[in-house]
């Protein structure tokens, strides 16, 4: 059964953290969601790693700010430059020693990110390995929704004007009778030629549990990342990124560019999948979650230590319940 934790960060937003495994594992792999959604969306891969490791692996994932069974935030921290900071607290408290692998879909990609961007040294004292499902380091420079891009770009105008509107609702959730009313909208905007209508209901139940705040507040942010620098800094580390070729909020070139920054990352591209990757293609993913832990697995000496850098935000953890 996994632990329930509930880590309270320094501007008093509680983060919702399950974590498997003993602290003590040999490598600990987070597991970050996209926007608008929560932890759930790893079953698959939390299911494959217990079964495929076992106590060799730590697996913790968590619902970021204003997400899921976590707590609602300020507006001014709702931004990726936070959620990076966030990680690196669920870095220090949840897995305190030893080595981490990230893995991170859509803004959860966009958020490991950040924190290599913004924490340098602890990233690297740290990580050792990174999967970047159906995600970017360019905003929304390649986002046309699968449109012609004149009416991509009404669409994100759109897009923008509503996200400023929800974000000053604070805390309130989108009504679940209008997201019951919105689900072809939803399955046409985040998967591809085939999906499970149990996938379909809790891509709904995440959403309705994302606080106006954190729908709205986030888009900004996200649009506006460019981080490709960053990633360039990361190439020696094992590496890998998958997208769906009708993903149509993160579209190949999101990964393939991802792609050419880590040249030694094994990129996937998965026909007919949308954005959805962990639960349209769970396989392709574990693949390639597995593919970078044996590497990490078989090199003993590939980071992990810590460092003493001081640059993370403390943070205190309890239990939940």
């Amino acid at each position: 059964m996994p632990e329930h934790l509930e880590l309270r960060l320094p501007d008093d937003v509680r983060l919702h953290v399950e974590a498997t495994g003993p602290r003590d594992a040999e490598v600990t792999v987070i597991l970050l969601h996209g926007w608008t959604l929560d932890g759930r969306a790893w079953h698959h891969q939390l299911a494959h790693l217990r079964e495929r490791f076992g106590d060799r692996v730590r697996v913790v994932s968590y619902d970021a700010r204003g997400h899921g069974r976590s707590s609602c935030m300020p507006l001014r921290t709702a931004t990726l430059a936070q959620l990076g900071d966030d990680l690196a607290a669920v870095v220090d408290e949840v897995a305190p020693t030893g080595r981490v692998v990230l893995v991170g879909h859509s803004m959860g990609g966009m958020t490991v990110m950040e924190y290599a961007h913004r924490h340098p040294a602890h990233f690297a004292a740290r990580t050792t390995g990174l999967v970047f499902v159906s995600t970017t380091a360019e905003g929304h420079t390649h986002t046309v929704y699968g449109l012609s891009p004149r009416i991509a770009r009404l669409i994100r105008l759109a897009e923008t004007t509503g996200a400023g509107v929800l974000a000053r609702c604070g805390s309130w959730r989108p009504p679940r009778a209008l997201l019951r009313a919105l689900r072809p909208s939803i399955r046409w905007m985040l998967f591809g030629d085939r999906s499970e209508a149990a996938d379909i209901r809790l891509v709904t139940s995440a959403v309705a549990r994302a606080s106006l705040r954190s729908i709205g507040g986030f888009r900004a942010s996200i649009g506006a990342q460019h981080r490709l620098d960053t990633l360039a800094e990361l190439a020696h580390l094992p590496a890998a990124a998958l997208v769906g070729d009708r993903d149509r909020l993160t579209p190949p070139p999101c990964a393939e560019s991802i792609a050419a920054a880590l040249p030694t990352t094994e990129l996937t591209v998965c026909p007919g999948a949308g954005h959805m990757l962990m639960m349209e293609r769970p396989d392709e993913v574990n693949a390639a979650l597995t593919g970078v832990l044996r590497q990490v697995l078989e090199r003993p000496g590939l980071g992990g230590a810590r460092t003493g850098t001081g640059d993370a935000p403390a943070a205190g953890v309890g239990t939940a319940g």
